[in-house]
């Protein structure tokens, strides 16, 4: 499997589904499952019995999964495709709008 272009801490856009044009903070990647949890996307409902960590139980509203395909890196404001290019002997992302080094 290749390169993950999304990683944990990017800023990203929503391009397709439900959340369309949302943008949020990555959570979490699931780079085996190609997915990625990000902030106040994607929301459902889960219903949780009483526990230790949570007495009360009852309804909680939390992020979902979504696919890696649904959504772009923002680079300076703006959604931008990435690619990856090698800097000497290390390998970096780069935003293919604009051609500069992401990381």
């Amino acid at each position: 499997m290749s390169a993950m272009k999304i990683k944990k801490g990017d800023s990203i856009k929503v391009i397709a589904g439900k959340d369309k044009d949302k943008e949020g903070k990555v959570l979490a990647v699931d780079v085996k499952a190609g997915r990625v949890l990000v902030e106040g996307v994607s929301m459902i409902t889960k219903h949780s019995k009483p526990s230790a960590a949570n007495q009360q139980g009852g309804i909680v509203n939390k992020e979902a999964f979504i696919d890696v395909s649904n959504v772009m890196l923002l680079h300076k404001g703006k959604a931008t495709r990435v690619g990856f290019k090698m800097d000497g002997d290390k390998k970096v992302r780069f935003a293919k709008a604009t051609g500069e080094v992401i990381d």
